[in-house]
């Protein structure tokens, strides 16, 4: 009960201050279970995706988050447990207990979609995306069926800058693109490079004369 009055007042919150828009390209807001990939700036990033999810696919929605991180503190520990219920990642290779990818597997194997950085870690340069790890086409190869939808976040990291603790409003946008899959025969460096491009191609469209598409 807690946790779902915290929820609600995290996506209020998130939508006050970003005045987000959720743009939908070529795939339509549906509970259907779906791998979303995304551009990471922000440490809000997954937050903002999250809260322009319909509330039905919201509550089957898992965001793949750091378990240094989200453990840090009980409240940090009751959030990302209780109401977001993180899939959690150990990103030191020495302290973990389970593969990555497995953890991932299993959430989809029991009915849940995604929330993913390919990236790994939150971009502060000045390039529009790091180099992407190899968590997402190995996820991509073990359950080739679910949909790998391409998600371009627009703006929160001027609302949330590294270091600051209290958010500029700004007007956000959240664009998901077309789903795509791994193809036959296709090697790790062709996949995550075609991902690349259709997250660039969203935000093109983001920074250009404005998306297209059905608005939530």
């Amino acid at each position: 009960m807690f946790a779902s009055f915290t929820s609600s007042l995290i996506v209020a919150f998130a939508r006050l201050v970003t005045a987000v828009r959720g743009i939908w390209l070529g795939i339509e807001p549906r509970a259907t279970q779906r791998v979303y990939f995304a551009n990471h700036a922000s440490n809000g990033d997954f937050v903002l995706l999250w809260s322009v999810l319909p509330k039905t696919m919201r509550s089957r929605t898992r965001p793949v988050a750091a378990a240094d991180y989200w453990l840090k503190s009980r409240l940090k520990t009751f959030i990302g447990r209780s109401v977001f219920n993180a899939v959690l990642i150990e990103r030191d290779p020495a302290k973990r207990t389970k593969d990555p990818v497995e953890a991932m597997v299993e959430a989809l194997d029991a009915g849940d979609s995604l929330i993913l950085f390919p990236e790994g870690t939150r971009n502060t340069t000045g390039q529009m995306l790091l180099p992407f790890k190899s968590g997402l086409f190995h996820l991509a190869g073990a359950r080739p069926s679910v949909d790998l939808v391409p998600v371009w976040i627009e703006n929160l990291n001027r609302v949330m800058p590294k270091g600051k603790f209290i958010p500029i409003p700004l007007i956000c946008t959240v664009s998901f693109g077309a789903p795509m899959h791994l193809s036959p025969g296709e090697d790790k460096a062709a996949f995550l490079k075609r991902a690349e491009t259709a997250l660039l191609a969203l935000a093109a469209g983001a920074k250009g004369t404005g998306a297209k598409g059905r608005a939530s």
